[in-house]
């Protein structure tokens, strides 16, 4: 048995600083107007860089990022927060009008991830056969799961196809890393979506219709924010975030008195996360409509952004790039499936003429679920995070019913 290796830093107080001085160490570099920083961050997206230099820390063994405490802090914390200070900017109204291309686009992942277990699955019993033997095709459905719908979704995966738990670890390391360069991928993409768009002939009028009232909004009301402000602005934020927490609780207890052949897990009902998501994101959206709404005026969407920029460096801090070591080939397949994925979507956008800020929410949403979905939005614009948690939350009712599709399409597969 291999020796365990310690990372070089346990303290999550040292590493929350580590991360705050990458995060402000990219934000800085990137904002220099002229010299080679201007023209390194022409190539290289500064979100993206947030998200991989933490990634380099964990994998160079300076930190371990899967023992940290770091990234549930602020996967339950800060992100519901986040998401409600940059609902309370939003234009609803605007969000209907972006039409049903950014719903077909997302279906189009879900069939992209379910097209792709099996041509990753057929093109491995040719590549290198073992690693498609026997029980592989159990752990897949694991991947499915996660991929369509979210951490709920891949647990019942788990149990409904009887993974064992050596593969099922196996299979969480093909999830986090291929999912992670997949998302360093779209956020690469996103600093390039002006000749996406040209390519695809995508109409931007109803999404640029509503970066264009957000910005109006911000100028109309921007003020220099008061210790007031600042405070009031918080006060909003996390105060939703604990009435979402207090509501989801009660929500999840009530749902486990109710007859277990409804199977209500099924549609992630029984998550204390997913309903935290819809709650705070619901919470955020009201308070647009009210007077709440002139805080974005004191900075609440900027608040916002640093709370899901530290979510975005918390989620890289976990990717290992050395796990392609322990079993290489399992990370091909996971690579062939993420490119059918991929593939279908830009044929699809091509098809449709949908933007690429379509494309690549609509991906994330199904790969990465609601925890990564707003931060692709985002990083077109950061009034365009809630589309991506509105799409990701549909992920999650789908994600048991296409994932257990894809399994028993694999098992037909494997002769199982």
């Amino acid at each position: 048995m291999p020796p365990v290796s310690v990372p070089m830093i346990t303290n999550d107080a040292v590493i929350f600083g580590m991360l705050a001085v990458i995060l402000g160490g990219v934000m800085w570099t990137s904002s220099r107007e002229d010299g080679g920083w201007k023209k390194f961050y022409n190539y290289v997206p500064a979100l993206l860089l947030c998200y991989l230099l933490p990634s380099l820390l964990n994998t160079l063994g300076v930190i371990d990022g899967t023992t940290s405490k770091l990234y549930p802090v602020a996967r339950d914390y800060l992100l519901p927060t986040s998401l409600v200070l940059l609902c309370v900017a939003i234009d609803f109204k605007a969000i209907v009008r972006l039409g049903p291309k950014a719903i077909i686009m997302f279906l189009t992942g879900t069939v992209g991830v379910m097209i792709g277990a099996l041509v990753a699955f057929e093109a491995m019993r040719v590549i290198h056969p073992e690693t498609v033997a026997g029980d592989t095709w159990r752990g897949m459905t694991t991947v499915a799961g996660a991929w369509i719908g979210g951490g709920a979704n891949q647990a019942a995966m788990r149990e409904v196809f009887n993974v064992d738990a050596t593969m099922f670890g196996q299979f969480v390391a093909v999830d986090v890393l291929v999912g992670s360069l997949w998302m360093a991928f779209l956020l690469f993409l996103a600093s390039r979506s002006a000749a996406f768009d040209r390519w695809t002939g995508a109409d931007l009028t109803a999404l640029n219709r509503l970066k264009d009232s957000i910005e109006k909004y911000q100028a109309q009301h921007a003020r220099i924010p008061t210790l007031t402000d600042i405070m009031m602005i918080l006060a909003i934020g996390f105060g939703a975030t604990g009435l979402a927490h207090f509501m989801a609780q009660l929500l999840v207890g009530w749902i486990a008195t109710l007859p277990a052949e409804w199977r209500l897990q099924d549609y992630s009902l029984t998550s204390m996360f997913f309903w935290i998501v819809v709650i705070a994101t619901t919470i955020g959206l009201l308070l647009s409509f009210t007077k709440a709404r002139t805080y974005e005026g004191a900075g609440a969407s900027r608040l916002g952004t640093v709370m899901l920029y530290v979510l975005v460096a918390t989620i890289g801090m976990q990717m290992d790039l050395s796990a392609l070591l322990d079993r290489p080939w399992l990370f091909l397949l996971g690579l062939i499936w993420i490119a059918v994925h991929g593939g279908l979507m830009i044929l699809m956008a091509k098809l449709i003429r949908a933007p690429l800020f379509m494309m690549a929410v609509g991906s994330q949403a199904n790969i990465g679920a609601a925890a990564s979905a707003p931060v692709v939005a985002s990083a077109f614009h950061p009034a365009l995070a809630p589309v991506g948690v509105l799409l990701a939350v549909l992920g999650y009712a789908l994600g048991t019913y296409g994932a257990y599709i894809t399994g028993i399409s694999l098992r037909a597969l494997a002769g199982g």
